[in-house]
């Protein structure tokens, strides 16, 4: 397994080495001494969550307020336009996003910092996406971005699918400063 940097400052993408035979293939999805030297520290992660979503659903744009949370995030079967937008007030990156795209054929997995927001719109009928976040679910944290906000500018590779109704009413940046204001990462940082 290797790492490298992005473009946007703190976001990595952790690429293994599959190996294929007639059967399929084996590929190592975590592996704590590459974590560790790529600078975050792989003990932190206290959850693992998985979502299966059908073609053209969008899920996102998700941000944790207040300290946050560092997800490590990979689509394990089918792929996924994966999404991250730098909200972190004193990034060099802040409000740039980037998109990758995450398939179950090469399990990389991208890490997402405290500070920014994240979503993916699924490409296949069926997708599955793993996170190994850092920090337990406080819903009094959680924010939602509107996925089509002028302001950041995402462009999904389909129209919408289905969504939650929190992620297809959710507000644009213009409407959430308060909210958006209470990001502070580098409070505790999670690397």
């Amino acid at each position: 397994m290797e790492f490298e940097n992005t473009v946007l400052s703190g976001v990595l993408l952790f690429r293994p080495q599959p190996v294929r035979d007639a059967r399929g293939f084996f590929s190592r999805t975590f592996d704590a001494d590459v974590v560790r030297k790529a600078g975050v520290d792989p003990d932190r992660f206290v959850q693992d969550s998985l979502s299966r979503s059908s073609y053209g659903v969008i899920r996102g744009l998700h941000v944790r307020v207040g300290l946050g949370e560092a997800k490590l995030v990979r689509c394990s079967y089918g792929r996924v336009y994966d999404v991250v937008v730098d909200l972190r007030p004193g990034s060099p990156t802040y409000r740039t996003w980037v998109a990758f795209e995450l398939d179950g054929d090469h399990q990389t997995s991208v890490y997402i910092p405290p500070g920014c927001a994240h979503g993916f719109q699924a490409l296949t009928d069926v997708a599955d996406t793993s996170y190994r976040i850092d920090r337990r679910h406080d819903p009094s944290e959680d924010l939602t971005i509107a996925w089509n906000d002028p302001e950041i500018g995402v462009e999904w590779p389909l129209p919408p699918g289905l969504m939650s109704d929190n992620d297809r009413t959710a507000s644009p940046m213009s409407e959430l400063t308060d909210r958006l204001s209470r990001i502070r990462p580098d409070e505790d940082a999670a690397g």
